[in-house]
This record gives C-alpha cells, structure tokens and sequence, in this order.
C-alpha cells in the first residue's frame, strides 16, 4: 500500500506492503538485465553543490533544484537526476577508461507541481557508457530501455531523434513514452554528452504501467 502523508511535505510518499514490494520485482528485473549487458553499480551522493548542475545542466535548472546554503555558506542541492554527477566522476575518475558502464538507482528531488506519476521526490534507474568506442552503443542502449519498459508494457512509442531540455546533450537525444499513462507520459530520456552516452527511466512512472505480461 501507499501511506497517505499528506499533512507532511507535499510530493513526496510513503511506500510500504505490497506496493513496496512490486517495486522491489521490478527493480531486480531492471538490475538483472544492466548487469546481462556487463553494467555495473555506482552509488550517487544526493547532496552535491548546486554548481554541478548549473554547469553541466544549465541554469534553468535552479528553478527545479532544492538549493540551500551550507553551515560555511557554500550553495549545495539535493540531486535532481543523476547524469550531471555521472560526468563529473566520468572527468575525476574515467577519463583514461574506454566503455565504463555504470548504472545506478536513486531518489532524484525537483521541486515541481506534484501530480499522478510526477513527485518532487522520485525514483530514476539509469544507465550509462562512458568513453565508448563503438558507434553501436547508442542502438545497443536503446534496445535496452524498450526491453526495461518492455518488463510493464508493449505499448510505448519511441523517438529516436528529439531535443533534451538539459544543456549537456551533443546531438538529439531519444525518449521512450507510453501514451497510456496521460500528461506524464515520457518513460525514458537519454542521449549523448561529451563523455559518454546514457538514459534515465522514469521508475515511478514506470510502475504506472499496466503490465502486458
């Protein structure tokens, strides 16, 4: 079940019982299949300095961040997705590596109008390929988000070449949506930045989803 918390912060739930445990089936579904495809787990910190996304995301997006001054007064936020930290650790850390695949499953927070399947605290399971060297990468990731969003559904619609709302893309990106779901329909976003490649799933939408299994 869904607790109601109503009374408390807007936008965020509480997830227990049976609906806890869907949740879990579905992730080690997700999980098993990025790890089939040779990814491997990295763990994000959900308090970065809101400089990172400004940098990597644009500017527009301070006005989705939840942005708070620190005891020494240095501007930190609480992580609203995970690919602008991903390109940081990629330039810290991976720099000299070719074909790093990571992905990672982690509470995200924007502060937007709460609605069915849009929260300001939410889940996003991603993938990413960072350094890869092989022109296939893109068509191989992309045939991994419709088998993710496959495990809920058969009826999405995908687009292959679409703009990104997030400074960091290079080229077109590209969305998986299913129509079902209404106003929130957009599952899976992702495409290429200077170093590397990836997508995000929408994990609370993607549990909307009417099961077609």
């Amino acid at each position: 079940m869904e607790l109601d918390i109503e009374a408390q912060a807007r936008g965020v739930r509480i997830i227990a019982g049976q609906e806890a445990r869907n949740r879990r089936v579905l992730l080690n579904q997700l999980i098993a299949i990025a790890e089939a495809a040779r990814f491997e787990e990295i763990v994000l910190p959900s308090i970065e300095p809101s400089s990172v996304y400004v940098d990597k995301a644009g500017p527009e997006i301070l006005s989705q961040m939840y942005v708070f001054p620190d005891k020494k007064n240095r501007s930190l936020c609480l992580r609203p997705e995970g690919t602008a930290t991903v390109q940081l650790i990629a330039d810290k850390h991976y720099a000299r590596r070719k074909n790093v695949r990571l992905w990672y499953f982690e509470r995200c927070w924007r502060y937007e109008r709460p609605q069915e399947g849009r929260y300001r605290e939410f889940f996003q399971f991603g993938l990413e390929v960072l350094n890869p060297d092989s022109d296939t990468i893109r068509d191989e990731l992309i045939s991994l988000a419709e088998k993710m969003v496959g495990l809920k559904t058969q009826d999405y619609v995908l687009a292959r070449a679409v703009q990104r709302g997030l400074d960091y893309y290079t080229t077109d990106g590209f969305e998986l949506a299913v129509p079902a779901l209404g106003a929130q329909q957009q599952v899976v976003g992702g495409g290429t930045y200077r170093q590397g490649i990836g997508f995000g799933i929408g994990f609370d939408r993607l549990m909307l989803c009417k099961s077609s299994r």
